[in-house]
């Protein structure tokens, strides 16, 4: 349980520095870009999707060791599984320069 509250701060805080601007080179994907890619990317936009993405992880580390049945458990893996999804979609579309 300790684990878990560790885990969750650290997302909480990797969400503000991201969102502050502080942490592009922690958003994966986007620290290996030469100058020329990151050009053609719309870092805000993909600084909100990867802070929104991050918060939405805490959250669920944190609520995860409270679910005691099977369902639950599998119910809350599977929205985690459509954030995921729906992160790799918004990334690379909503975070490209047109």
């Amino acid at each position: 349980m300790t684990f878990t509250f560790i885990l969750t701060g650290i997302l909480f805080i990797l969400a503000i520095i991201i969102l502050m601007g502080k942490g592009d080179i922690l958003i994966a994907g986007y620290n290996t870009m030469t100058e020329k890619e990151r050009a053609k990317v719309n870092v805000l936009p993909l600084r909100l999707i990867t802070t929104a993405v991050l918060v939405i992880s805490a959250i669920f580390c944190a609520i995860l060791p409270f679910i005691n049945d099977g369902i639950g458990t599998a119910f809350a893996i599977l929205i985690f599984i459509a954030v995921s999804i729906l992160y790799t979609i918004l990334a690379n579309t909503w975070g490209k320069k047109k």
